[in-house]
């Protein structure tokens, strides 16, 4: 299984980034994509766009890392993960995980935990204007706590 990580300013195609992974290809039984689309408001209050920055060639590399370790935990065939950065409007997609799988449960999963990864541990800052006004958000404790169900226990922790 050869991944696709990208990361780009331009808009992408998910139908057709999901439809890739399954071309030519009689093993797949799956296909589970997830969009991240920007909202058009933030706490109640309109979003004017986001703009999303991102540490260049580290951002590739810990997402390539992220999924070769969902492709050892379950028994992947294929997974595509396009993130945008730059400006971004209100309806315009940010991000696509799309996994592939003989079975849906590995697929769910792995997609699952991608997402988690990249809304806490992958090197993206967001930035939300509203108004003419413009602020940094900060990491959210219930992504962390999401996040956390994934973690391997290491040696030495208290069984659970």
């Amino acid at each position: 299984m050869q991944p696709t990580v990208r990361l780009q300013r331009e808009r992408f195609d998910a139908a057709a980034e999901a439809a890739a992974l399954r071309r030519g290809r009689t093993d797949v039984g799956a296909v589970v994509t997830f969009t991240g689309i920007c909202r058009g408001d933030e706490n109640g209050k309109p979003i004017t766009a986001l703009t999303l920055e991102h540490y260049p060639g580290m951002a590739e590399a810990e997402i390539e890392r992220h999924v070769a370790e969902a492709s050892q935990r379950w028994p992947l065939l294929g997974v595509t993960v396009i993130h945008r950065y730059g400006r971004i409007e209100p309806g315009e997609d940010i991000v696509l995980v799309a996994t592939a799988s003989s079975h849906r449960e590995a697929a769910f999963a792995a997609a699952d935990f991608l997402m988690d990864f990249l809304k806490t541990r992958a090197p993206f800052w967001k930035q939300v204007e509203q108004a003419g006004d413009r602020n940094w958000v900060e990491a959210k404790q219930s992504d962390d706590a999401a996040a956390e169900r994934w973690r391997k226990p290491k040696i030495g922790d208290a069984a659970e």
